[in-house]
């Protein structure tokens, strides 16, 4: 930790924070004393005051004159196992102590939250709390100009800034996407396996899903593809714009070129998630955007998988439906902060975030060779590894006929989560596949929880007829 840094009491308290939730003990918890702390983390004792400071003032800790600092430890008692995995996952995930090898977040390795603070506070010093702007239903204009800037790509491949608009968050943008396009009760062909988020949303919006399954190679059955286009009255697809995610895998350009020809020609949407854009490990990555008819092509994703949680927006490019967007943006009247979008369009503008997303695709493409080997070393008899071409995760489905719903929950009780391959499916596939993330807390022993997988994995089997 540098003991300079302006932010440096942020991650003292998080520390405090950690180290309280996790504690194993019922009572009292005795903490280290202001000097030892600032020992161990390497920072002043007035860091560690201040730190404890806040603690105190939200009531989590107390202290004693002469004694030192102390917290009172309740353990959260587990949820119970509920019918919707994606909840249970998440709730457990969340619980002290657990080791989720099932996040998908590029900034758990190395985010940029504390440069998008620092600039946040210089232009507030910059624009004084009179001068700052009302809120912009559409967001920030310095952002969406940037933004618009950064997807362009040629005087056929072009944005303009009023083609941008910017949500509170991905379900925010796609809510407003499906209600500007009309599409609620509509039929959506979307790859399979997929995220949660954008199943979840689709199914809000009572649109009927049909999966096209990404097989090994990372490429879709092109004959299945063309007869459901010609059967199924489809009003829009929903595909990932590089790498296929949470597959992993990269299908090849002419397969992209053929399918969107396919969605010309019968007017469907075309709907490419970037949200794992920037984390292609292969260079020579196509996009369907590349080929689409840019009148029915709309881009959407979100800051946070290469910043972090301080920028939680979402943000979609759209062309020719600007009355449209524009209706659904004022009505649901998005209060984002004017100062965090200015400063993400400085980050953005000094290409400050190109040269943390070149470091952070080298970190991602080196956790993921040490995630694989470890997988190969303690389940290479249990699990079937896809090589990722990118983003945060590995896709593995077992060797034999098992239930990951089930070792799922056999793992629960040793204090690790696991993403089941049916949460990426509406209908059902992917039962004897995971999600396995390298973006983990590696100062854990991850070997020992990637061997308890596999032992889990052993019992469930031979249980299995």
């Amino acid at each position: 930790m540098n003991k300079d840094s302006a932010f440096a009491y942020q991650a003292v308290y998080r520390y405090l924070v950690e180290l309280i939730d996790s504690a194993r003990t019922d009572g009292e918890l005795k903490l280290p004393s202001l000097r030892q702390l600032a020992l161990r983390l390497n920072v002043s004792v007035s860091t560690t005051k201040y730190a404890y400071a806040l603690l105190e003032d939200e009531g989590r800790v107390f202290s004693r004159p002469k004694l030192g600092y102390f917290c009172a430890v309740t353990p959260m008692q587990p949820p119970a196992l509920a019918d919707n995995l994606l909840d249970n996952i998440y709730a457990y995930a969340r619980q002290p102590g657990m080791l989720a090898l099932c996040s998908d977040a590029p900034s758990m390795l190395l985010s940029l939250e504390n440069p998008l603070l620092m600039t946040e506070r210089e232009l507030s010093r910059q624009y004084p709390r009179s001068a700052v702007p009302l809120y912009q239903p559409f967001g920030e204009i310095e952002l969406r100009t940037v933004l618009a800037e950064r997807y362009t790509r040629s005087t056929e491949h072009y944005w303009r800034p009023e083609q941008v608009y910017i949500g509170a968050d991905l379900r925010s943008v796609l809510d407003l996407l499906l209600a500007a396009l009309n599409l609620h009760g509509s039929v959506a062909l979307v790859e399979s396996p997929c995220s949660w988020a954008i199943l979840r949303q689709l199914h809000a919006a009572k649109i009927r899903v049909i999966e096209v399954p990404v097989q090994a190679d990372g490429r879709f059955d092109l004959q299945r593809v063309h007869d459901l286009l010609q059967r199924e009255t489809v009003a829009l697809a929903v595909f990932s714009s590089a790498v296929s995610i949470p597959h992993g895998s990269l299908m090849p350009a002419a397969d992209k070129q053929q399918i969107c020809n396919w969605l010309r020609a019968q007017d469907v949407w075309l709907f490419e998630n970037d949200s794992y854009g920037e984390f292609g490990f292969n260079a020579e990555q196509s996009r369907y955007r590349d080929f689409a008819d840019p009148e029915k092509l709309v881009v959407f994703s979100t800051f946070d998988k290469v910043i972090g949680s301080e920028a939680p927006f979402g943000y979609v490019l759209i062309r020719g439906l600007e009355a449209a967007m524009q209706r659904q943006c004022l009505d649901r009247a998005f209060r984002l902060s004017p100062i965090r979008q200015k400063a993400l369009a400085r980050l953005f503008g000094s290409r400050r975030i190109d040269q943390h997303t070149q470091q952070l695709r080298g970190l991602l493409q080196e956790r993921m060779t040490h995630m694989t080997r470890l997988l190969q070393e303690h389940a290479g008899d249990q699990l079937k590894v896809l090589a990722s071409a990118g983003g945060a995760t590995l896709w593995a489905q077992s060797i034999y006929p098992v239930d990951m719903r089930r070792v799922y929950e056999r793992l629960l009780p040793k204090g690790i989560v696991i993403a089941p391959g049916e949460m990426f499916s509406q209908q059902g596939l992917w039962r004897d596949c995971l999600r396995l993330s390298y973006t983990v807390d590696w100062s854990k022993d991850i070997g020992l929880a990637v061997k308890t997988l596999a032992e889990a994995i052993d019992q469930e089997r031979q249980l299995t007829p």
